[in-house]
Parts: structure tokens; sequence; C-alpha cells
């Protein structure tokens, strides 16, 4: 590898490091937001939280490796333009490849990567994930009820109980179950208990009353000694996850049960993530060439209307919205199929045909004018928002 190769390879790699450190940071703090109530609903302890936030980290590194490419390429190449580097390896008779080789081998890699998690990492901890969730609702009636407070166990279903005793009864439960919108069931017992059976968890009320209200507003109460209130249906209570086309590993997708419940009911999903396996891989290289087309020539910046990473990144995220779009629809139309591999592929032939005919690709002017004019009027109001702020201090 030359000494300017391995220039633009440092430099690219160092910029790659700290983007992807940024963008793990803020795309896996919204991950672990969301998580927020595992602790807060469900009761389970802080270092089952940070096991499931661990957990999310194979799935968030492959989704944001195309971005951080393409950050990465874009500010190399713009930098190296601004300081006139671009031009002067031109000058100097090197080919274009000299700046090409050094992104595209680091894109290779990332995109290698990329599938190794996809097929490895993420399955796993994708399946680790769904067996503490599952234990989590396997134990939220017999050990994380709160005395006093209505709690919500999955939609439609709210558990409240008045007291926990020493013998381990309930005292004073009250079930409300409006799953079904043309019914809505008020259970009501002055005491009960959990049992664990074999096929999940039930809860016996004792010395109650059941209010059925039906949707043209009639309402029946049932008295009852004892009725036992399965809780397995909704709670899991096995803790036996159920698990989904993208929590299994490739050899699943390729050679999939066909006892499989989840398979027997929707094979094409499992066909689909098979394919977006095989296609998400390519981004990575995506991204770069965009880079490239965008910024890889020597120019004045002032013929340029954005800069090189607004421009990168907009065409990006529109190439990849259409892969994720194509992924979504491939689920129940197969059609889809061809999209996740033509978005890609045909997006790296027309990257080529910029590169190679020397033609710099960018957004057409009509979205550059109004993405600018929207830009300003941004600045335009911060600015006063600044001056108003100085003003009143």
């Amino acid at each position: 590898m030359k000494v300017i190769e391995r220039y633009i390879l440092r430099r690219t790699l160092a910029i790659s490091a700290a983007a992807l450190s940024w963008l793990l940071i803020i795309v896996w703090t919204t991950q672990v937001l969301n998580r927020l109530d595992l602790v807060t609903s469900s009761g389970q302890s802080a270092a089952t939280f940070f096991s499931v936030a661990f957990l999310t980290l194979p799935s968030v590194i492959p989704v944001i490796m195309p971005f951080v490419i393409g950050i990465a390429a874009a500010q190399t190449l713009a930098t190296m333009n601004a300081d006139s580097e671009l031009a002067v390896i031109s000058a100097a008779g090197s080919p274009r490849s000299t700046i090409i080789r050094p992104i595209l081998l680091i894109a290779i890699i990332a995109s290698l990567a990329a599938f190794a998690i996809n097929n490895t990492l993420e399955p796993y901890s994708r399946q680790k994930m769904r067996v503490i969730l599952a234990n989590a609702n396997a134990d939220l009636i017999t050990t994380v009820l709160r005395e006093g407070s209505f709690q919500k166990v999955v939609d439609g279903i709210f558990v409240q109980i008045s007291e926990r005793r020493p013998n381990g009864e309930l005292g004073g439960i009250f079930v409300v179950d409006s799953r079904d919108p043309s019914l809505k069931l008020v259970y009501r017992a002055n005491r009960g208990a959990t049992l664990q059976r074999q096929s999940g968890n039930v809860l016996v009320l004792l010395d109650g009353e059941v209010q059925r209200q039906a949707a043209n507003g009639d309402v029946s109460v049932i008295r009852f000694d004892s009725y036992a209130f399965d809780l397995s249906q909704f709670t899991n209570g096995d803790g036996v996850p159920t698990l989904y086309p993208k929590d299994r590993y490739l050899s699943e997708l390729l050679n999939p049960d066909p006892n499989d419940r989840f398979y027997a009911s929707n094979p094409q999903s499992f066909r689909a993530e098979l394919h977006t396996r095989f296609s998400e891989w390519l981004y990575s290289i995506v991204f770069a060439l965009i880079a490239i087309a965008v910024a890889g020539d020597a120019r004045s910046f002032r013929e340029a209307r954005l800069h090189p990473i607004v421009a990168t990144m907009t065409i990006g995220l529109l190439i990849r919205w259409v892969g994720f779009y194509a992924s979504n629809e491939a689920e129940t139309a197969p059609f889809y199929v061809y999209l996740l591999y033509a978005a890609p592929i045909g997006m790296i032939a027309l990257c080529c045909w910029f590169i190679a005919t020397h033609r710099i690709m960018e957004l057409p002017t009509s979205w550059t004018e109004r993405l600018v004019s929207q830009v300003q009027k941004l600045t335009d109001s911060l600015s006063r928002l600044r001056l108003t702020a100085g003003k009143r201090a």
C-alpha cells in the first residue's frame, strides 16, 4: 500500500472510530430508554436492566455501520479537498484508485463485520433477551405486584392488590380485563393466591364477584366462592420465549423446522429475513461509494451547494429507507425480495458510473434549494432566540 493510501486509511479510520462512538452512544441510549419499563413496570433489578441494555448492542452496530462509513469517507475527502490535497494528488499523476482503494477497504471490512454480527452475535443476544423478558413476565404476578397500586401486565389487563399476607395470601384483589372491545370484565375478590402449574401461573380468587359489561351497556354480576384466573395466556408463565425470524440463526433461516409454530403460520417472514440478511451487509459499501461519488474529485467548494457530508447522508438515507421499506413489505409480499437486492446493487452500479465518468453526484437543484432554505430559516430563528435571550439577561 502506498504512503498516500496509508494516510487516507488512517484518517478515515480515525473519523470512523469517532463517528461510531457518538452514533453508538446516541442510538444505544434511545434503545435503553425504551427498556426502562422493565424496571419501572416489571420490578426487575438494575442488573437485569443493564443486561438487557448490553444485549441490544449487537442489533444496533450493523444498523449504524453504513452511516459511520459514509460520514468518515465524506469528511475525509472534504477535508482533503479543502486543504488542496486532492488537487495535489491529481496533479502528481496518481490514479483515482489511490483515493478509492483505502476507503473501499474499510467499507468491505465493515460490511463483513456487519454480516458476521447479524448472523452470530445478534441472534444470540436477541434470544438471551427474549428469555430475560419472558422470565420477567412469568414473575410479574407472583413477585412484582405492589400493594395498593394498579399494575399493567399487558395491553388491556390491569391488576391491583390491597395487601400481601404473611401466609402468602393476597387480600383485596381487583382485575380488569378489557382486551375484548365487545366485553369488559372486572374481577373483585376479598382474598386469593397464586399457584404455579406446569401450564403456567394461575391466580385463584376466593369470595368475590365478576362484573360483565357488554358493548350495548348491559351489566351482569356473578358472585363466586372460588374462581381460577389463568395468567399463562398473557404472562408466558413457563418463561419460554417466542422466537421471531430476527431472533434466528442463519442456519435456522436456511433450513427452518417445518414443525415450528411461527414458521408454519408465516413462512414468508422467514424468507424475507433470510434475504434481508444477505442484502443488508452491502450498505457500508454503498455509503462509501456515495461519499466517493459526491466528494472524491478535487473541486472548489464554491461549486458545492451542500457540504459533502449532508449530500452523502441525504442520498444514503433515501436508499437506506428503500431497503427498510422493502424488508418490511417482503414479510407479506414476495415481490419485494427483489427490491432488497435491487436497492443496494443498483446504487453501487450508479455510483460506479458516476466515479468512472468523473461526474459529481448531487441532489436535484430544487431539493438542494429547499433544504438550504429550511436550514437558513432554522439558523435565523436560532439567532433571533439568542438575541432575545441576551436582551432579557
